[in-house]
Parts: structure tokens; sequence; C-alpha cells
């Protein structure tokens, strides 16, 4: 008989619908209980989905046995909010990225291990079908050693988007900018292709968006432990967005990417995914031919689901199914804590005018890393 998953969720705005969504399809999961620091929102949103609604994160935990708890929270809380409930004993789900500083990944990460639990952040692109076929086609040795690879994100996003909450575009607030909340998803993807960084070079600013705490452009150039290369271009600039790419090319020449957004970039609770990700560049001898029939099979694929919501439902699966089978999860708190390693190095670089040697310890003072000059 398969294990029956209790499931609640911690912060009931925009993307809070989407984990709900997700744990009401997943077979033999139930989603219990509900929490918003507001409790008007908290009711309005458990009412919505037939859960229980709480202002106490430990109650709704203990209450009702939780066997895993969604963080949909702003990034700087994410801590409180994970550490709380693993305490409490349950297994996190966190959405990107696991948190805004090194220093509260690390709590987070101890917290887990202390009260024998497991993790995930939510790096839903990674689920992507072109985003899996690299993954294989490098595992399978198509592309010789991965020895360069590329992150191109080119975005946009408008004063409303920043007006629509109260804590977007703050260091307080949002921990970040482009590199916090816009582009962990394309820097997961390279981590995941490429590994573990040696060495960063970053540089950031804010180019066209007047008033704005944070950073709209960020840039780096990296040496990976394998030896290989990197650079990354991610910016909000872009009227309108262009697309996000990953590119990583083998030492056997083969050229291997996948376009994970295009047009108008997707906004939680606000936009719909219009484009669906196709893979955009594939040279591995014998296979060129197959980089049409891919893309049309992606946008059937596409047509059928609803993409906005599909792929938390496919790694929260994969979550709550790794749950039952005592096994690892696709993306892990130590994957995530990566991400942020790397975006954090980015910050540091710039202030330091250095390159900055990994692996990176924490460090948030008064300067957030660096991110207020």
């Amino acid at each position: 008989m398969t294990q029956e998953i209790k499931a609640g969720i911690i912060g009931c705005g925009k993307v809070g619908p989407f984990h709900a969504a997700a744990y009401r399809k997943i077979e033999n999961c139930e989603l219990c209980a509900v929490y918003d620091v507001q409790e008007e929102r908290a009711e309005a949103f458990a009412q919505k989905y037939g859960a229980k609604a709480y202002t106490s994160i430990e109650a709704m935990v203990k209450e009702n046995g939780l066997d895993v708890v969604s963080v949909c929270t702003p990034h700087p809380v994410h801590r409180q909010a994970a550490v709380e409930a693993l305490k409490a004993g349950a297994n996190i789900a966190i959405e990107k990225p696991l948190a805004s500083s090194l220093e509260d990944c690390d709590a987070i990460l101890q917290a887990a291990e202390e009260n024998n639990a497991v993790g995930t952040a939510i790096c839903q692109r990674r689920f992507f079908p072109p985003s899996m076929r690299i993954r294989k086609a490098i595992d399978e040795g198509k592309i010789g050693k991965p020895i360069l690879g590329t992150v191109n994100m080119y975005g946009w996003r408008d004063a409303a988007y920043y007006a629509s909450d109260p804590w977007r575009g703050t260091w307080k607030g949002e921990g970040g900018g482009v590199l916090v909340n816009q582009a962990p998803h394309q820097l997961d993807l390279l981590l995941w292709y490429m590994g573990e960084i040696e060495e960063l070079y970053g540089m950031w600013d804010t180019l066209n968006h007047p008033g704005l705490e944070v950073e709209d452009t960020a840039l780096a150039v990296i040496r990976f432990k394998n030896g290989g290369l990197g650079n990354i271009v991610v910016s909000n600039s872009q009227n309108p967005a262009l697309y996000g790419k990953v590119h990583v090319h083998g030492s056997n020449g083969a050229s291997i990417g996948v376009q994970t957004d295009g047009g108008a970039m997707f906004i939680a609770g606000v936009s719909s995914i219009t484009e669906a990700p196709y893979n955009d560049l594939w040279t591995i001898p014998g296979e060129e031919d197959k980089k049409d029939l891919w893309k049309a099979e992606d946008e059937a694929y596409f047509r059928t689901i609803d993409a906005t919501t599909h792929f938390h439902y496919v790694q929260l699966k994969d979550f709550t199914d790794a749950l039952r089978e005592g096994r690892r999860p696709l993306i892990s708190l130590y994957d995530a804590r990566q991400t942020v390693e790397l975006f954090t190095a980015i910050y540091r670089s710039q202030r330091d005018k250095k390159p900055v040697r990994f692996p990176l310890m924490p460090e948030f003072g008064t300067d957030f890393d660096g991110r207020i000059m």
C-alpha cells in the first residue's frame, strides 16, 4: 500500500496555489493545512483548497502530522519558516532560491540534519524534457567532457512589477535582484550540467531601473572544478523580454542547449508561460536532425499541460516519491545552496574587485555580502 503524504503550505501569496494544485494532483497526497502571517489570507486560501488555516507553523505541522511543508514566502524569511517547520517534524520543499544568504542556507541545512529531515528547492526547469535531454547526453558521454557552459537570460521587469508587492526590488525584502529572483533557474541548470565552481569573477549594476535598490543586470566568468569555463549574462533590462538559454559545449566539439524561457517572462500569479521550452542547440554527431523533431514533440506536449503548474507537480511528485522510497530527491538542499553560493560570489567579487575562490563561507554583515555599495 502506498504511503499517504500529508502536506502543508507556508505562505498563501502568488506561488502558493502552484503547490496546492500539485499536492492535490499527487496520488495518496493530501493538502491538510496552510499558514500565513495574515489570518484572513490563510482562511481564504484554506477555504479554496479544502484545508485548515493556521497562524502558527508549529501547530500546523504537529496537529496534522505533516510529512512535507512547502515554503512559499519571500526569500529573506525562508530561513525562519523552514527551520520552524523542520523543528516541528516536517520535511520541506522551498521555493527558489533556498535563501538569500549563505548564512540562512546553512541554518536550514543544519536544521534538516539535526531533525533527520529531507528537503528540496523548487527548480522545476530541471524537469523540462529538453533540460533532461541535456543531462542524459552528458551522462552518456555524447559530448565528451563539458568544457564550456553559458547562461544568457534577457528579461524585462517594469515598474508595475516592482510595485506589485512591497518587498520586491529591495535588499531587505527580496535579498537581491535578477540574480536572486529571476536567474536561479538557469544558474541551477548550469551547475547541474557543469559541476562545482573553483573560481569566479563577477560584476553587477542597475542599468535602466532608476530608483531600484537591487541589481537589474549581472555578469560572471567562471572556472569549474572539472577544468571547464563558463560565462553568465543575466538581465531584467530588455524590453520586450527575449529569452533564457543555457548552453553546454563538450570536449569532442559537440554543443547542446536549451531555451528554458522565451518571449514575455513568466511572473507567478500574474502571467502564464507562453512558449514551450526546447533544445535550441544540438550538434551531437548523428543527432543533428533530431532537434526539429524534439521541438515539435515538446510543443505538442506543452499544449496538453498547464505549464505554469505542471512542472511544480512533477518536482513535488519526485520529492514525495523520494520520501516514500527513502531516496535522495533529484534536487537536494545542498544543490540549492550551490546556486546561492554562485550569486553570492558575484556580489562579493564586485565588492572586493577580485576573483572569488570556492567554497564560500557565510558572511552577511551590514553590506549584505557586497550588495549594498
